[in-house]
């Protein structure tokens, strides 16, 4: 099986380089496409999802998916939900959404690239927050009371 490492998720179907399909493909799993597709390929709803398009596979459609591996070409807007792998003859004539994206040297985008906005930031594991800052001045040990000095907290007037 096929990357079965990632995420629990491997290629169960294939669509083989010599494959043209009319119409719009839904899939759960993993689907790796070598053909072409005229129409939409789209994953379940809330089923992972993974779609690995070879340097031969051509998509002219809206691609949606969890995970997107793309090496060939996509004429239509793509939305990976997780992460976007571009590799380097990537082509996309389109919009695309990504929450993650990783773009090899080579790989072509003709179209508006557009982050996903995550509904928590979560910090990489080498990345601190800044230290919060204490609003409170710090405790400091009183001088001692010689009589002749006004206490720290008295009013003088002007």
């Amino acid at each position: 099986m096929l990357f079965s490492k990632k995420k629990g998720l491997s290629i169960d179907t294939l669509v083989g380089q010599d494959a043209a399909i009319e119409g719009d493909v839904t899939f759960s799993g993993g689907l790796r496409l070598d053909g072409r597709v005229r129409g939409n390929v789209l994953a379940a709803d809330g089923k992972p999802s993974m779609l690995v398009i070879s340097e031969k596979g051509v998509v002219e459609g809206e691609v949606r998916v969890d995970h997107l591996i793309l090496n060939g070409t996509v004429t239509g807007p793509v939305h990976a939900a997780e992460l976007l792998e571009l590799q380097a003859n990537a082509r996309v004539y389109g919009e695309v959404r990504y929450a993650a994206l990783e773009m090899h040297q080579g790989a072509i985008v003709e179209g508006r690239l557009v982050p996903l906005v995550q509904g928590e930031i979560k910090a990489l594991p080498n990345h601190m927050p800044p230290a919060e800052v204490n609003e409170e001045p710090a405790a400091t040990a009183e001088p001692a009371d010689d009589g002749d000095k006004a206490p720290a907290d008295a009013k003088v007037p002007a």
